[in-house]
């Protein structure tokens, strides 16, 4: 299928499942927000990071996300549909959004998957990160929040006159051109890095 300006896919039969997977784009990015300022509050408030090592591990969190956003759209969004498990899957979770990329209300994951995420990367991280994880998951969850709003003003909004521009063009590329390219949406960076960049931009 074509990707289409209008209309929206159908993913459950079921009216309350169809109804969980749409969601204000506000929402999602809202939880983010305030749940990396709850992280860097809690964490300075309880002596578990100074302010300057907060600094520090939000850019981490932030560079991580990036990175982590790159290797999902890639390897997840586009996993390789060879059984119909998989096709099915990939296109609950990204392939409507390739047939109806206009689709406004599935821009982002519901709420309630956007905190099983934070609950979930908080544990990992703490486990893997120690105290550390109330900068590195802040940074982490703001990332996602800056990827959810660009994502929705590529979507949702004609180009921009600013330095939005170019992640514009980029995300529309891969929508429109070369869907096994530019897999970065906030960031073009592990594009460039990994050798996916797409060939108008890699010259």
């Amino acid at each position: 299928m074509k990707p289409n300006h209008k209309g929206t896919a159908q993913i459950f039969k079921n009216p309350v499942l169809e109804r969980l997977t749409r969601t204000h784009i506000a929402l999602p990015i809202a939880i983010f927000m305030v749940i990396a300022v709850a992280l860097i509050y809690y964490g300075l408030l309880h002596g578990f990071i100074t302010v300057l090592s907060a600094v520090a591990l939000f850019l981490v969190g932030w560079f991580l996300f990036t990175f982590v956003e790159y290797m999902a759209h890639r390897h997840l969004f586009h996993m390789d549909t060879d059984t119909e498990v998989k096709k099915n899957i990939q296109y609950t979770f990204h392939g409507n959004h390739h047939d109806y990329p206009k689709d406004k209300s599935r821009l982002a994951m519901p709420p309630i998957v956007s905190l099983f995420l934070a609950s979930f990367f908080f544990f990992v991280f703490k486990l893997i990160f120690g105290s550390a994880v109330f900068g590195i998951l802040s940074g982490f969850l703001f990332g996602y929040a800056i990827y959810l709003f660009v994502h929705y003003a590529v979507h949702a909004y004609a180009p921009p006159k600013n330095f939005l521009k170019i992640l514009w063009i980029h995300h529309s590329i891969h929508h429109y051109k070369h869907d096994d390219k530019a897999y970065g949406v906030s960031s073009p960076l592990w594009d460039w890095i990994l050798g996916t960049m797409p060939p108008e931009k890699s010259k």
